[in-house]
């Protein structure tokens, strides 16, 4: 056994003096240690994760039409990723909305994550992960494209479009949460932000 393992209960020698005792060590900040106290204006600084292990991106020729495919089976609920290396930005294509007043760009792979009617992910903005859709039947399997919908982060996008998911209930022109009706959006999983602005309405 080494002698770092050894617990000695004896009082450290004092010489009469008060001490303390100041740890060397730095404190850990992990995502799940700042997260409850952390605003939702504002974005946190953790490490850039590695997607190269859970998604592959396919650049289609065309104008918008990259994907990205899952090559990793999850159960519906599961943390697919982290949002980690954010930026704020203003609203614009490529962004994502993270609460009333901040955007994001995501700088990383995830922003080939393209919008469906019928998506497989969330994008969870108050805890920063990106998860499998709690309401996908068989959840997520490699080879599932990656998509979410895109009225669970925007208010308002930058560049309306046509959608061209081909499920049998998409929504046609997308243009943000706001242009939708309560009764569309009652069916699909919404950030918190979105709900409060809809409330608002």
């Amino acid at each position: 056994m080494s002698p770092a393992a050894i617990i000695n209960n004896a009082p450290l020698p004092t010489n009469g003096k008060k001490t303390s005792v100041v740890s060397s060590a730095k404190p850990v900040i992990t995502p799940s240690s700042i997260l409850p106290d952390a605003p939702s204006d504002t974005v946190p600084a953790w490490v850039q994760p590695d997607l190269s292990r859970l998604l592959r991106v396919e650049h289609l020729p065309g104008a918008f039409a990259s994907r990205s495919v899952s090559l990793v089976d999850l159960p519906a609920g599961a943390v697919f990723a982290r949002i980690t290396n954010p930026t704020p930005a203003s609203c614009a294509y490529t962004s994502v909305q993270a609460s009333r007043d901040l955007h994001i760009e995501l700088n990383c792979d995830l922003v080939f994550i393209n919008h469906s009617c019928r998506p497989t992910l969330v994008f969870d903005m108050a805890r920063w992960e990106v998860r499998v859709d709690p309401a996908l039947k068989g959840g997520l399997n490699a080879g599932d494209e990656l998509t979410f919908f895109y009225p669970s982060t925007e208010w308002h996008m930058a560049q309306p479009f046509d959608c061209r998911c081909q499920a049998a209930e998409c929504r046609g022109t997308i243009s943000g949460a706001k242009d939708m009706s309560t009764e569309v959006l009652s069916r699909y999983w919404l950030n918190a932000h979105i709900e409060e602005m809809l409330n608002e309405q």
